[in-house]
């Protein structure tokens, strides 16, 4: 576990830091050393005591023959990652079978041991993106529920609706537009309350009959234009037949608006 975390972080790939390679050799030499009964037992009684130090700046980890692995620190990571960190360009090498003894468990599981680092290491950052990126899910839902709690059926509606109670009659003063209300209607609704729930009545009404004109006349326009086109004197006598019904009360209410 200390070999796994030590070579990611310190593999030449990853790591530019000066000594890095060093350290990435140290680590692999150290664990191939230690892993080897024979030579950890050497190690053990000798200690650091064969380990040189070079004159320069930088130190160097360097061991006597007894302390130097059978096999490179390339090979010790590829047995442990197969060659594929970070970037495979890691190659692997034919001669590793050949000191395989060292390592016989951990080669039966290296899948699970790489799989293992790369879960620990991305799992709560996976997590926290896809709360993240379900943020905006949840608020809509959330303001769709507040909405929906928070919402009162409209006091009226042009038609009669039995679902929502609107199921009485009315007029309005001024222009005597027909509209529909619940029971409890006049308890809540009386003097200028009233006066300015009947003014967005007949707006609401005026802007639906004026929408239902404008489709009557559509409708006419194009039987009209298709009764040309085919030369149908049937499609004629119904286009001229057509009646604009909406568009009537459309005048009709203008003309109760200009003599109010």
């Amino acid at each position: 576990r200390a070999y796994r975390r030590l070579a990611l972080k310190f593999h030449p790939d990853k790591n530019r830091a000066p000594g890095a390679t060093e350290a990435f050799k140290a680590i692999g030499n150290a664990f191939a050393v230690l892993s080897n009964p024979e030579k950890r037992l050497r190690y053990d009684e000798l200690g650091r005591d064969h380990e040189h130090v070079s004159t320069g700046q930088a130190r160097h980890y360097n061991y006597y023959t007894e302390f130097e692995a059978d096999i490179t620190p390339e090979e010790i990571f590829n047995v442990f990652f197969g060659g594929h960190f970070p970037t495979g360009n890691i190659h692997m090498f034919s001669n590793v079978a050949r000191d395989a003894h060292y390592y016989p468990r951990r080669h039966r599981a290296e899948r699970a041991w790489t799989q293992e680092p790369e879960e620990e290491e991305h799992r709560p950052q996976n997590s926290y993106s896809a709360f993240i990126q379900l943020m905006p899910v949840f608020i809509i839902i959330i303001v769709s529920v507040i909405t929906q709690l928070m919402a009162t059926n409209p006091p009226y509606s042009l038609f009669y609706k039995s679902s929502i109670g609107h199921v009485v009659s009315r007029e309005t003063e001024n222009l005597q537009v027909p509209y529909y209300v619940d029971k409890n209607f006049e308890k809540n609704y009386q003097g200028a309350e009233l006066q300015e729930l009947e003014k967005t009545v007949e707006k609401d009404y005026i802007d639906y009959i004026q929408t239902s004109c404008w489709k009557e006349k559509q409708q006419k326009s194009d039987l009209s234009n298709l009764a040309k086109l085919y030369r149908d004197e049937r499609l004629k006598q119904k286009a001229e037949s057509l009646k604009l019904e909406h568009c009537e009360k459309l005048s009709s209410l203008i003309g109760m608006h200009k003599g109010g």
